[in-house]
């Protein structure tokens, strides 16, 4: 029988109007601002208004990305409904798809077969228009340093050492280094520049970080634009900028509220990706989230020493919020890539295979349980080629960790092929008692905590900075930014900063770079290997493939 892509199953669900969906979910008429019929936005003064406790929180995770797949979202939809299905008020906290992932190889981010959330077009194109509002005030705050140069230069703002760069929600390769103010006097003042993908900026980051206006408005503030030919920072603040940039971002703070294909209600807000920015849905969004439901599922973005450490080291700490367990997805197929199979060769059962690809498994369990002291169920995705014999080696491997593994057919199956991993979470959030703690401490100086991270978390021998990288710690220690948690861009693809290097390596030292602060985010990004803020797109982009009929029907986006 012919397999329906993603976006046929999602066209032929009968969507209830949104309005059904936020009642059900307790959210008052007067907090709701739809846009259209089956997609709103919902009012802070929610969280102001409310004494409901918070609910459960789940995290999502998976094991490291291969071109197999893992399915992180569509479990993270399936378990919702799952949840669901046994009698929980559940709701989903998911992030934003950027446009440069859905034109480019990955694809949209709403989740897959009959676990999605919808309307996915709209989700996986412009929704709301929160990535504009973004990137319009990323850039207005660009425009204003260089007309301040432009226009006298106050500040004594040194033109090479503006850090600040422009972005747009797209894999451009060609926008990465570029010379601007070129023409002459009036057009400017000549200087190299260059642009990152939405998603990466400082901007977004802030965005999902922020807990209210007030906290936006006062990060915003915060944030380094550059330095001057004296070496002190120049902020937001100093632009006279951040009251018209918090007037953008606003209304897209507000969180976007829509419903999975069986109706479960889902807030889908902010997007950073979690290999070059902290990966995490918005704070405000797991807070209503939180108010609403016994349960919130969420996830974090790529593998967990990606995403998850992010989720928990920066925005748990941030947010003081603490998941009751956690989920990591994996499956045999990506296991074997991890042993040394190519994808063509996955359909075979190949134990070998499965036995040297499963430590990157097991390192992610042991980081969750025994760095982080986290509850954790393993959920493997089933595939037809999945053999018994596979399956019960892994089972049998996570169980001498002293964790549960359960099969999940979310993708085929929707909610019902999530009960048996529902069930499993209802059980480690009633039985088990979180030990929950960070990987490292604020008082360790910044090379100390990427050091903490690389070898407790990544499994590595530790770390070496570059030079330059040295020059830039040195010099954020001295500014007063020594305290901050770390956010480390690292490929997705390695435990280490090299992506050709699968499974789990041991023995290896990972080079940061280059180090930067976000002041206004309110941590220290240090770039390692040859990880970038703007990607670029493949031989053969995704959007090759997208069309609209006359009828306004999208086909292709998947």
């Amino acid at each position: 029988m012919a397999w329906l892509s993603d976006i046929e199953i999602a066209s032929r669900c009968a969507l209830r109007p949104i309005g059904e969906i936020a009642a059900a979910a307790g959210i008052d008429e007067k907090y709701l601002e739809p846009y259209g019929r089956y997609k709103a936005k919902v009012d802070l003064s929610l969280l102001n208004e409310t004494d409901a406790p918070d609910g459960k929180l789940i995290l999502v995770t998976a094991i490291t990305p291969t071109p197999a797949g893992e399915g992180k979202t569509t479990t993270t939809i399936g378990l919702a409904d799952g949840l669901k299905a046994c009698g929980k008020r559940v709701t989903v906290a998911l992030r934003e798809p950027s446009l440069g992932p859905v034109f480019g190889v990955k694809g949209g981010a709403a989740g897959g077969g009959y676990a999605q959330v919808v309307p996915m077009e709209d989700i996986n194109l412009h929704f709301t228009g929160d990535f504009h509002a973004i990137g319009a005030a990323n850039n207005l705050l660009a425009a204003m340093i260089d007309n301040h140069i432009h226009q006298g230069n106050e500040l004594n703002i040194d033109p090479r050492r503006i850090t600040w760069r422009r972005c747009v929600d797209m894999n451009d390769r060609q926008l990465r280094n570029i010379v601007d103010g070129l023409g002459g006097k009036a057009n400017g003042v000549p200087r190299e520049d260059g642009y990152d993908i939405t998603v990466a900026s400082e901007i977004m980051a802030v965005f999902c970080l922020s807990a209210s206006i007030t906290d936006l408005n006062e990060r915003l503030g915060r944030i380094i634009v550059g330095y001057t030919y004296d070496g002190a920072p120049v902020t937001a603040a100093d632009l006279k900028a951040v009251g018209a940039m918090t007037a953008l971002l606003k209304d897209a703070l507000k969180p976007n509220l829509v419903q999975t294909l069986e109706g479960t209600p889902a807030f889908v807000h902010g997007g950073p990706f979690a290999n070059i920015a902290h990966g995490c849905n918005s704070v405000v969004a797991t807070r209503m989230a939180l108010k609403l439901g016994d349960y919130t599922v969420t996830e974090a973005g790529f593998g967990a020493d990606l995403g998850a450490e992010k989720f928990l080291d920066i925005k748990c700490r941030a947010a003081g919020l603490q998941p009751d367990a956690v989920v990591i997805v994996a499956t045999v197929r990506a296991l074997k890539m991890h042993g040394g199979l190519k994808k063509t060769e996955l359909g075979n059962e190949d134990l070998d295979a499965l036995e040297k690809g499963i430590p990157n498994l097991l390192r992610h369990v042991g980081n969750i349980k025994n760095v982080y002291g986290l509850p954790c169920v393993v959920a493997v995705n089933r595939f037809p080629t999945d053999t018994d014999r596979e399956i019960e080696y892994i089972i049998a491997k996570c169980r001498e960790l002293g964790v549960n593994t359960v099969l999940s057919t979310v993708w085929a199956d929707g909610g019902q092929g999530g009960l048996a991993l529902a069930q499993e979470v209802i059980r480690l959030c009633e039985e088990e008692t979180p030990d929950f703690r960070f990987s490292y401490d604020l008082d360790l100086s910044i090379e100390q905590k990427i050091e903490a991270v690389a070898k407790k978390v990544y499994g590595g021998a530790g770390i070496q900075l570059t030079d330059e990288a040295k020059r830039e710690v040195r010099n954020l220690q001295k500014l007063g930014f020594g305290g901050l948690p770390v956010c480390i861009a690292k490929t997705q693809y390695s435990f280490t900063d090299d992506p050709k290097k699968l499974g789990a390596p041991e023995g290896f030292v990972v080079t940061v770079r280059k180090v930067k602060v976000s002041a206004g985010a309110g941590f220290v990004v240090a770039l390692t290997g040859e990880i970038m803020t703007m990607p670029g797109l493949p031989k053969v982009p995704a959007a090759e493939n997208i069309d609209v009929d006359a009828d306004g029907k999208i086909s292709g986006l998947f």
